[in-house]
């Protein structure tokens, strides 16, 4: 299994604002605050993540795909699909 960076094992208390209504509607319907906000926030962080690096690493991925373009890609007669 891949290494989460995101996940470090321990717990940190933080105060959060969140509407009374989805409170009451969570509780209603047995879900753990915060498992589900901690699920929420890693699933955003990774996403921010993620277009982070596309953004900071986009002329190194156009570059290669230029030089696909133009040259195809390596080893590709040994391709089977």
């Amino acid at each position: 299994m891949k290494h989460d960076p995101i996940n470090s094992g321990k717990r940190k208390p933080v105060n959060l604002s969140i509407d009374t209504g989805v409170v009451a509607a969570a509780r209603n319907a047995g879900i753990n605050l915060s498992q589900a906000c901690e699920a929420a926030l890693r699933d955003a962080a990774k996403i921010e993540r993620d277009r982070k690096w596309r953004e900071d690493n986009r002329d190194w991925a156009d570059a290669v795909n230029r030089w696909v373009e133009q040259n195809a890609l390596p080893l590709e007669k040994y391709r089977l699909f």
